[in-house]
């Protein structure tokens, strides 16, 4: 018997949303997700590649929160974090966040322990979601 499981990278992450269109929307225009496979009524799997997102309602709307946002303060999820090439492609993302008027942080440098900076940002229903670029070699 083994002492622990040996897990590969991640297959897939599914996010809870209020409204798949809007979400969908958001993840494909800026962040350059596609749609791989629309399933079950209301649901969406995208691709950008190298992570599967799943988006879709509650399970149960009887059990939603009505006017639920997403907060790092509660159990579950605290943030997603995409990677990106490099801190230029980053300072990029920075300035296509200000035209396309979404709320950012400023890109911080997490030190030589973590050798990556990184942009924090939030989606349509306030998941929050960060751009992390290595130091460069």
């Amino acid at each position: 018997m083994v002492s622990s499981i040996k897990t590969g990278a991640l297959h897939h992450l599914t996010l809870t949303v209020t409204d798949v269109e809007r979400s969908t929307a958001f993840y494909k225009d800026h962040l350059g997700f596609e749609i791989f496979v629309k399933f079950e009524p209301g649901r969406v799997l995208l691709s950008n590649g190298s992570l599967l997102l799943a988006l879709g309602p509650a399970y149960d709307l009887n059990k939603a929160f009505v006017g639920d946002l997403f907060s790092e303060f509660r159990i579950g999820l605290d943030h997603l974090s995409l990677s990106v090439e490099n801190l230029a492609v980053l300072q990029e993302a920075a300035a296509y966040f200000d035209v396309q008027g979404i709320e950012r942080g400023e890109i911080k440098d997490l030190g030589e322990g973590f050798g990556i900076y990184v942009l924090a940002f939030r989606d349509p229903d306030n998941i929050q979601l960060e751009l992390t670029a290595p130091y460069a070699n």
